[in-house]
């Protein structure tokens, strides 16, 4: 009983720190889709080109979307005519990265680890996105012309027909409504695996791993892997981990491999890009974090900079009310989407909004 409550209270937990970037990121879909009309997304992002994965891995640097709410904007896109590496780079480099990441690398860490950290997610995005544009592509549903018909009490009108803040606004409706249906319930699964390898980890794990720089990065990437910890609050874990003797290359690869290779975001890939795509994408992001870990600190020591010295230890709390309050509205959505009274497009007969599933 005592484990079934350390289980619950570890998803709870982690769907009351993800709620807000969840939502966050439903919303940041819904403008996508409803600001870049889908000629745009397909002519910059579409197709398997190189500019179009390094567009896509610069474009997510410095969004702040976490592991979570960067899922449901990557697959906005991806079916708004993104190429299928470039949806892949986006969703490697925007939860590595972020403006808020950022500020808190270099106030919890070093100024040379907010350097490091961005263009390691950048090129690891770059060469994910390349890798899985040589694979074959996975067919994506049609997207309709201006003139599917649609009833009005069933469908969205096309987002062609609007302009300005109505367009906008459907794009947030779509987002909320039926992308959220589409993922709603693979996210709160994937977030649940999380909370039973995050209650299953002994918290001394990384005790007596030795000097070797290679098994603690190893380590940190076996936990990184499955574990859901986003991009700002992996950063006080880092800091924490370094003043206990963890090198800043092994912090380096929870910082990459946390983010980007979650239980939920591993089973979403899984579900929207294809099982030989989600192999590549891990493989991929292991192996750059690695090579950057060990980068890192080559430099670190060819430099003799002191990373302990600069890092101040963090204190981590509960959730905060409005965490909490984020948490029970996304679950009172992605319950009420579920509804038998709650149709999607494909329910009722007719054809999806452009761009929709």
């Amino acid at each position: 009983m005592t484990l079934v409550l350390d289980i619950l209270n570890s998803c709870w937990r982690m769907l009351a720190e993800a709620a807000p970037y969840i939502l966050f990121g439903f919303f940041v879909a819904g403008l996508l889709k409803g600001a870049f009309p889908d000629d745009l997304i397909s002519r910059h992002l579409g197709g398997s080109s190189v500019a179009s994965v390094i567009k896509a891995a610069l474009f997510g640097i410095p969004l702040p979307l976490c592991s979570c709410g960067v899922i449901p904007a990557a697959i906005g896109l991806r079916r708004q005519g993104a190429g299928r590496g470039a949806s892949a780079a986006f969703l490697v480099s925007t939860p590595e990265s972020g403006v808020d990441s950022m500020a808190i690398t270099y106030a919890l860490l070093d100024p040379v680890m907010t350097v490091l950290r961005p263009i390691a997610a950048l090129l690891t995005a770059i060469v994910t996105g390349l890798l899985i544009n040589l694979m074959p592509e996975k067919a994506v549903p049609p997207t309709p012309g201006p003139d599917a018909a649609c009833s009005d009490d069933c469908c969205e009108p096309p987002l062609p027909q609007l302009r300005g803040p109505a367009r906008l606004l459907a794009g947030v409706r779509y987002a909320f409504g039926e992308l959220l249906r589409d993922i709603g319930g693979w996210l709160l699964l994937g977030i649940a695996i999380a909370g039973v390898i995050d209650a299953l980890v002994p918290d001394a794990f990384f005790t007596g791993l030795g000097d070797s720089q290679l098994t603690m990065m190893l380590a940190m990437l076996v936990v990184g892997i499955p574990l859901y910890i986003c991009a700002s609050a992996s950063t006080p874990i880092a800091a924490a981990l370094i003043l206990k003797g963890i090198s800043p290359g092994a912090a380096l690869v929870f910082l990459l491999a946390g983010p980007a290779t979650n239980a939920a975001t591993v089973t979403l890939v899984a579900r929207f890009w294809g099982k030989g795509a989600t192999v590549v994408y891990l493989l991929s992001i292991a192996a750059c974090s690695l090579l950057f870990g060990w980068v890192t600190d080559s430099l670190y020591q060819a430099a003799g900079w002191d990373i302990v010295g600069q890092v101040h230890a963090a204190v981590e709390t509960g959730p905060a009310w409005w965490e909490m309050a984020s948490a029970a509205l996304l679950l009172a959505i992605i319950l009420r989407s579920f509804l038998p009274g709650r149709r999607s497009a494909s329910d009722c007969g007719c054809d999806a909004p452009p761009g929709g599933g």
